[in-house]
């Protein structure tokens, strides 16, 4: 069987502009060209293109992903190593959104005591969180990507796992500012977002459309959204919307 480019975009979700992007780049073709210029996919592209989301899902950039496509040979051993990474992030994700459960239930029982919140073990705080994941979901942004490898580079373990950690409490912070009822461009989220602005511009000048376009992949790009949505639903949007007012300020 065949399906064309218009069925193929409904089935997956993925866009026909995207998957035209994937033929030039080369990591989908179509089994043939129609009338026209119109494409058409039969049962191998289908489960290509599986994969490709697949990985797309797990956080790996195209050229990852055409690589790992190119040396693979068993389909099913390929599916099966996707099926191990697809488990690993669940329990990852399980494990982080039961490390934010806790903390939202320790910081509730402290407000409702009236005393600031105790972290008896502060590494508890960090169980499920992945150190290179935000490094390596950099990729939709070349440039700051480039950056941050050489940054790591330079790291250390703990300077990384430091990084991270820090990068998990801006966004605790911001899902506790969410829950309190505040909108996306109220003070306190606008300082919040005006930190995290101010930490990548330690790496190198970030226009407002360039940090506008880092908001909405937030939202758009499947790993970050994940994790986004571990910490508390609507988060990843919350953020992008107010980076949205962050750099519409910084056009005025």
């Amino acid at each position: 069987m065949e399906w064309p480019i218009s069925e193929v975009a409904r089935m997956s979700g993925v866009t026909a502009r995207t998957l035209r992007h994937y033929d030039e780049i080369g990591v989908l073709s179509p089994v043939r060209i129609g009338a026209g210029g119109y494409r058409y996919y039969g049962e191998p592209e289908l489960l290509r293109l599986q994969q490709i989301l697949v990985l797309r899902a797990l956080g790996l950039g195209l050229p990852e992903i055409g690589l790992i496509l190119t040396a693979q040979v068993d389909e099913v051993e390929a599916l099966r190593g996707h099926h191990r990474r697809l488990l690993a992030e669940r329990d990852r994700l399980d494990a982080l959104a039961g490390t934010v459960s806790r903390t939202i239930a320790e910081l509730e029982q402290s407000r409702k005591d009236g005393r600031p919140m105790t972290i008896n073990r502060p590494e508890n705080l960090f169980e499920g969180v992945e150190p290179s994941q935000y490094e390596a979901n950099m990729r939709d942004f070349p440039e700051l990507a480039e950056e941050v490898g050489r940054r790591a580079a330079t790291m250390t373990q703990g300077d990384a796992d430091t990084g991270h950690r820090e990068r998990t409490a801006q966004m605790i912070r911001l899902a506790e500012l969410m829950a309190e009822g505040h909108r996306a461009d109220a003070e306190p989220v606008q300082a919040e977002i005006d930190a995290q602005y101010a930490a990548l511009t330690e790496l190198r000048t970030v226009s407002a459309e360039e940090y506008r376009a880092i908001g909405r992949s937030c939202v758009d790009n499947e790993a970050w959204r994940a994790a986004y949505e571990a910490i508390a639903p609507g988060l990843a949007a919350f953020q992008r919307d107010a980076i949205e007012a962050y750099a519409t300020s910084m056009r005025g």
